[in-house]
């Protein structure tokens, strides 16, 4: 079998950092975009002094040397643009970090940040940016892969798919893509042709690693599928955002100007680097890209079609009382029917369906420091404030943030409180759940830690609570 080269006039190896924390970015992040959110505007030093802290407070960075610590903070930095470097030596928190740690939502979080990214970009050293732009190089990643697998689809009305090896070698190394715009239908035709004639390509981890890396990216954004961890496909489930993908125009052309000399210096293209990061921050209030909660738990249409159709029917029936809307798209609202679903059926099979009514969502406006009114099996009251995280890996989840009207009420109403924590990954559901949280805080058994942060930061043991297995309400 003949091994594929890609012509030498068009080869350009493409770049970016790498995490050295990518087998773990998902918690990482989740991690980091509270830490760096709660952090306010600081003098440069000072930021990275106290960020350098935070990381090194990270499970397992206790004894890692401070040239990794700044290496975490700078791979932070440059890739997901979580906080911005003023050219005034400060530097603040980014609207990405912002939004992750308000939203918990990392499939949000990877379709935003792969939106915005690009080559050339301020993700790589300004002389590793330059290299690109004297290269003519303009080219975004996710946008051109969605093209090339849809022109897949539409040539031969089949799923099409995409290895990292073929994105490396037929598309993302190749300044045919990356340079001269090819059509995708082009590329599409390189990766059949190889294919067909059964050509090899040089698969060895340091040479197909930045290709794989945006596979999985685009996986946890949930625009790819794969089912065997090496063919990818277009998730059907999510057309409109693949479509909003593949029609935007949304550029930053800061480095346009020296990409169409193909000439610049490094100290111009470093200048720019601020301006990079306000981009990649940049609000897209125009492109929803909140998490469909139920196309990210679906394997298939007609699975999505039926939770869609059997969770609306349910959740109206058993909301009307309150007359709440079931926004599919908004994750702390759909976590809030699943556990009103929950309790539904948690005092049905207790015997008590009587009790069903008492069981209520209290709309966010009240301010009443939980989100649903639930009840126990002895008709006691039960104040439960539901906290979900969704991603597409199981992820560690013994942090959440309470408001501080959320904290005082939990004070108050003390063992009627709970906080009811739920993790939904791709292909598992975990429900935890805390009664007393503040009691157990001030009892000092060492289960639940409080660090007050714009209300409180709590971390937590399994001793301070149970798993519960998540119950689905059935008529």
């Amino acid at each position: 079998m003949k091994k594929y080269i890609i012509p030498a006039e068009y080869y350009f190896r493409l770049h970016h950092v790498r995490p050295r924390f990518k087998s773990d970015i998902e918690n990482v992040l989740l991690f980091m975009a509270t830490e760096i959110s709660s952090l306010p505007n600081l003098q440069r030093t000072e930021f990275n002094d106290r960020l350098n802290t935070a990381i090194k407070s990270y499970p397992g960075n206790a004894i890692r040397t401070v040239k990794t610590i700044n290496n975490w903070r700078t791979e932070i930095s440059s890739l997901f643009a979580f906080f911005i470097e003023y050219n005034d030596k400060t530097t603040a928190a980014g609207r990405r970090a912002k939004e992750l740690a308000e939203k918990q939502d990392l499939v949000e979080m990877f379709k935003k940040f792969l939106f915005s990214f690009q080559y050339p970009g301020a993700h790589v050293k300004a002389y590793e940016a330059l290299k690109m732009i004297e290269k003519g190089i303009h080219f975004k990643p996710a946008q051109y892969i969605l093209k090339v697998l849809q022109a897949g689809e539409e040539s031969n009305g089949l799923r099409a798919s995409l290895t990292k090896e073929e994105l490396c070698h037929c598309i993302l190394n190749d300044l045919r893509c990356t340079r001269d715009n090819e059509s995708p239908v082009s590329a599409w035709n390189r990766v059949v042709a190889n294919r067909a004639t059964k050509v090899i390509y040089d698969g060895k981890g340091d040479v197909v690693r930045y290709a794989g890396d945006i596979l999985d990216y685009m996986e946890i954004a949930n625009l790819l599928l794969t089912h065997d961890g090496k063919h990818f496909f277009i998730n059907t489930l999510e057309n409109e955002t693949v479509l909003r993908f593949i029609n935007s125009s949304q550029w930053f052309s800061g480095y346009d100007d020296m990409i169409a000399k193909r000439n610049g210096n490094v100290k111009e293209v470093g200048a720019l680097k601020e301006d990079w990061f306000k981009y990649a921050n940049s609000e897209l209030s125009e492109t929803d890209f909140e998490t469909d909660l139920l196309a990210f738990v679906a394997e298939t249409s007609e699975e999505y079609a039926e939770m869609k159709a059997e969770s609306l029917r349910v959740f109206e029936q058993k909301l009307a009382d309150d007359d709440v809307t079931i926004v599919t798209k908004d994750i702390g609202d759909m976590g809030e029917s699943i556990v009103h679903s929950h309790e539904c059926q948690r005092v049905k099979i207790g015997g008590r369906a009587d009790l069903i009514h008492l069981i209520k969502r209290i709309p966010t406006q009240f301010a009443v420091g939980y989100d649903i009114q639930s009840v126990e099996i002895d008709e006691q009251k039960r104040y439960i404030e539901v906290k979900t995280t969704i991603s597409s890996k199981p992820l560690m989840f013994n942090k959440v943030h309470l408001t501080t009207n959320e904290w005082n009420t939990a004070s108050t109403i003390k063992d009627r409180y709970f906080v009811y924590r739920l993790l939904l990954s791709k292909h598992s559901k975990k429900l935890f759940i805390i009664q007393d949280p503040v009691g157990l805080y001030k009892k000092d058994t060492g289960v639940i830690e409080m660090i007050p942060r714009n209300g409180v930061e709590i971390s937590f043991k399994d001793a301070a609570g149970h798993y519960e297995e998540l119950l689905t309400w059935i008529n």
